[in-house]
């Protein structure tokens, strides 16, 4: 094993409406300038959007071409759509950088191979809230909105750190236990 410093994968997991990207751009504010933080920016089958998350489009036929010349780290299908990382995470990884990604709780067995350490970061909130978030969204029906609610989260890998954070209240109480999380991971880099 090499004697350079390896950095972390925070996978950040949770239903829609918890917060996830909320918390992401919390962080990524805050850590501004810091190089020992990487905020990965997704790439996904979907046009760009401003309601939406910030990410990289694709079409299917582009993203599907990077997936196989091995140009993604990670990729997976949710809703619809395809999701992936860039392979350069494995480099920022290498050199002893956090790497903070919003992904889906399908890939962190895979996540969990590839790095040293990974920690998953399960973001959650009461059900009214998420409810409401979504609605919010106008991207969902009542209906839509309730078979969301319904599915349980089981992102619990065998040997993968885990930490909930309950995102509920104010995004800054949320917020601080999550950067306290990087933090932490930053200075247990091994």
């Amino acid at each position: 094993m090499s004697s350079e410093p390896s950095g972390a994968f925070i996978a950040v997991v949770g239903p829609s409406g918890s917060g996830k990207d909320s918390l992401i751009d919390f962080a990524r504010q805050r850590l501004a300038g810091r190089a020992e933080f990487t905020f990965v920016r997704r790439i996904v089958t979907r046009p760009a959007d401003r309601a939406a998350e910030d990410h990289d489009s694709l079409s299917e036929a582009h993203f599907e071409a990077l997936a196989r010349s091995n140009g993604l780290a990670l990729h997976w299908q949710a809703h619809g759509l395809r999701y992936g990382l860039p392979r350069s995470i494995d480099n920022d990884i290498a050199a002893g950088r956090v790497v903070i990604a919003n992904v889906s709780r399908q890939v962190i067995g895979e996540a969990a191979t590839r790095y040293h350490r990974v920690i998953v970061a399960t973001i959650s909130a009461r059900p009214e809230i998420i409810a409401q978030r979504l609605a919010a969204r106008g991207r969902e029906d009542a209906e839509a909105i309730r078979q969301r609610l319904a599915r349980q989260l089981d992102v619990a890998v065998p040997g993968v750190e885990s930490v909930s954070i309950d995102n509920s209240g104010q995004l800054q109480d949320a917020g601080e236990r999550f950067l306290d999380l990087l933090q932490q991971a930053q200075a247990e880099r091994v």
